[in-house]
């Protein structure tokens, strides 16, 4: 049976100019250059964006190309993403992202391409979106439960776990309440690595930098630090 890889990243990568998550996520492709393609909807495209991600990924191995939904000249959708060893979806607006997936039915596509082999993975909204439900300021200034992610892993996520302030006593806020449910979370330079919908690794770029399963037991939090493989320079 072919691999299927998600990984989801708290924070770093090229957005961070962190290249050790993303050489991590090229090297899971298994190819000597892998064609990965990024995907900015949650950014709405932007392209300072775009242009950071090809200067970071013409540094690597690979072929890079994005997949563009605001502006003209469209491409064949399900030709690009299913062509990809790599597909890298990058942060901003997630609720907007998956608005906008589900009209091009790139929902389904990701789908294919995750039970073909192809590596999905993503920083912030990039990690959440594959996920059930998580934590999101997409909807306005304050952090709000979102539950209609993708699912293709089950729970919640929350990203930028030590990065912003309010992510953590948000998150389990909405764990109490039972707004949400049980899930993982992840500072900024964290990556959970999952084969299938089994959580195999954790890896960071920084040495301080954790994930953690979190959960409610009645009124009280749960949290379980889970201490990543730190990744270094090759």
């Amino acid at each position: 049976m072919t691999d299927r890889h998600i990984v989801a990243m708290g924070g770093g990568g090229f957005s961070d100019e962190d290249p050790l998550l993303d050489e991590f996520i090229l090297g899971l492709s298994g190819r000597e250059r892998p064609r990965v393609c990024f995907v900015p909807t949650a950014s709405g495209d932007a392209a300072a964006y775009i242009e950071r991600f090809y200067a970071a990924f013409t540094r690597h191995a690979c072929e890079p190309s994005h997949l563009p939904l605001f502006q003209p000249p469209y491409p064949p959708i399900g030709e690009l993403l299913l062509s990809q060893d790599v597909i890298y979806v990058g942060g901003g607006s997630t609720a907007n992202m998956l608005a906008v997936w589900r009209i091009h039915g790139i929902d389904e596509v990701l789908r294919r391409a995750w039970e073909r082999g192809t590596v999905l993975c993503g920083v912030s909204a990039g990690g959440l979106c594959w996920f059930e439900a998580g934590v999101t300021d997409s909807l306005g200034p304050e952090l709000v439960p979102l539950r209609d992610g993708l699912g293709l892993l089950a729970g919640s996520f929350c990203p930028h776990y030590d990065g912003e302030a309010d992510r953590r006593p948000v998150y389990h806020r909405y764990l109490r309440d039972r707004r949400l449910p049980a899930g993982l979370a992840a500072d900024d330079g964290v990556a959970l690595h999952f084969v299938g919908t089994e959580l195999v690794e954790v890896v960071s770029s920084r040495p301080t930098a954790a994930a953690y399963r979190v959960g409610a037991d009645g009124d009280a939090v749960t949290e379980t630090r889970l201490e990543p493989r730190v990744l270094e320079v090759a």
